[in-house]
């Protein structure tokens, strides 16, 4: 029911070199900089991209109903499975928990980083430079690029994110308009699954880049 104009920020996490890493809340920072100044009124992020630590001046007013929080292999040959990989086969992610959790049940593979959005890393594919990717299965279901999905990982194979699949929606702790409207599209069951997952996250000492 509320008028709204899209506003699109580029972050430190498009904007940075390939082949180098990022820090904490790469992808987070400049939407809630531009959320404290004014600029925007509400920012939608990738919840498991949010820090545990939040400015007290922000609240996550939302955590929309969630998508598959499983990762996703994406295999150049879709016939093949993490099981039925070939021995050595180069697997194109640049997620330490992802490669942390495919190392400890497939020794022999071989991760190498792999940047860029899902269409890059997907056409690098198809150029011979993986033989398979690991991408989260939820944003390959809202590219529309299910179809594309090898195998849905198992969780107790390769535990997901904390929050992965999941939006978090914020805004000023203080806005009396914006904060109530963003609150309607709140799903408690998807807010008790996150914030646990993020408790666990933050008690843990866990992070982007630690496994």
């Amino acid at each position: 029911g509320a008028t709204v104009e899209t506003v699109t920020i580029r972050t430190a996490g498009d904007n940075r070199a390939p082949n180098t890493i990022w820090g904490e809340g790469a992808f987070v920072t400049a939407l809630e900089a531009a959320l404290l100044d004014g600029r925007i009124d509400v920012a939608v992020h990738s919840a498991k991209d949010v820090p545990t630590t939040q400015d007290p001046r922000l609240r996550i007013a939302a955590f929309p109903p969630r998508e598959d929080p499983r990762d996703a292999l994406v295999s150049a040959d879709p016939s093949l499975t993490l099981e039925t990989l070939p021995r050595g086969a180069r697997i194109g992610t640049d997620s330490p928990r992802r490669v942390a959790f495919l190392l400890a049940c497939r020794p022999d593979l071989r991760p190498h980083p792999l940047h860029g959005n899902v269409d890059t890393r997907l056409r690098r594919l198809a150029e011979g430079e993986s033989d398979a990717l690991v991408l989260a299965v939820a944003g390959l279901t809202r590219l529309g690029l299910a179809g594309r999905i090898t195998q849905a990982l198992p969780a107790d194979v390769l535990p997901p994110a904390p929050g992965q699949g999941a939006l978090a929606v914020q805004c000023r702790a203080d806005d009396a308009v914006a904060r109530p409207l963003v609150e309607q599209l709140d799903d408690p069951p998807t807010r008790a699954a996150v914030e646990a997952e993020r408790a666990f996250l933050a008690a843990s000492g866990g992070g982007c880049r630690a496994p």
